[in-house]
């Protein structure tokens, strides 16, 4: 069969979207197809490889593989402060589903969310919560990650209320239920303080560090814009968390126990 059968047959739509988005890269796809096609024939064709079931995927023949530095980095950072906290139980509000399956494998795992998940995992329980009004009495989660999340509460982009103060409102729900001694692993977008409309927030180092001033800060890591400024800087400077534009701020925070 030659290119230009191969190319009566394959659905128009299919090659209408793959030649608009790399024509190159398409006429690519088609000679590899050919060449897999006599290939498999000659070795025996222990698959079944049909016109219909092409499958183009044109944009992944790259010298590294990408990822998005904020979500692989961010839940790696939690994930070891887990490691060295080993709750014997661990709440999640609303965090990477990645996040909370994967901790789930060695500690168990409480998923709130507003729009739940159906996850069935053992260790793992997913529950539909309002982080406005979550369902926990006063000062009793000893262990809670809620990780670029509430730059969003407020804005609407996921069906919550518009509310131009639920950010603070969801701020002021996980300092009630945290338990004296306990951790909170809290993440959001640092940079210039900004809204970008109904995206998320962006916030300064400080404006954090006020909204959590009961807590203590026990570290502060930072994923940068570029890449060539690290993967995490852990320990990183309020002037470091500044200078970026859409940084990634990880705080760990502790709430002191009570003394007598």
């Amino acid at each position: 069969m030659n290119l230009k059968n191969i190319l009566k047959k394959i659905p128009c739509a299919l090659w209408a979207h793959a030649l608009l988005k790399n024509s190159i890269a398409s006429f690519s796809y088609v000679a590899a197809f050919l060449s897999f096609k006599r290939k498999t024939v000659a070795a025996g064709q222990r698959l079944s490889i049909a016109l219909r079931d092409l499958y183009p995927c044109l944009s992944d023949k790259t010298a590294t593989t990408s990822f998005d530095r904020h979500y692989i980095y961010h839940p790696a950072w939690a994930a070891r402060v887990l490691a060295q906290t080993r709750p014997e139980w661990h709440a999640d509000i609303s965090s990477s589903l990645n996040f909370c399956t994967l901790v789930s494998a060695f500690i168990p795992v409480r998923f709130y969310d507003y729009r739940p998940a159906e996850l069935r995992l053992s260790n793992l329980t997913s529950t539909p919560a309002d982080i406005c009004a979550l369902p926990f009495p006063d000062a009793s989660v000893h262990s809670i990650s809620c990780m670029h999340v509430v730059e969003h509460i407020g804005l609407g982009r996921y069906g919550d209320p518009i509310d131009p103060n639920g950010d603070l409102k969801a701020i002021a729900e996980l300092k009630r239920i945290l338990a004296p001694g306990g951790s909170l692993l809290f993440v959001v977008p640092t940079g210039k303080p900004r809204i970008m409309f109904n995206a998320h927030r962006i916030y300064s180092y400080r404006m954090i560090l006020e909204y959590f001033s009961e807590l203590k800060l026990v570290e502060f890591s930072l994923i940068p814009d570029k890449s060539e400024d690290g993967g995490i800087i852990c320990n990183a400077l309020e002037e470091q968390a500044d200078a970026q534009s859409y940084g990634c701020g990880c705080f760990w925070f502790r709430k002191e126990s009570s003394k007598c």
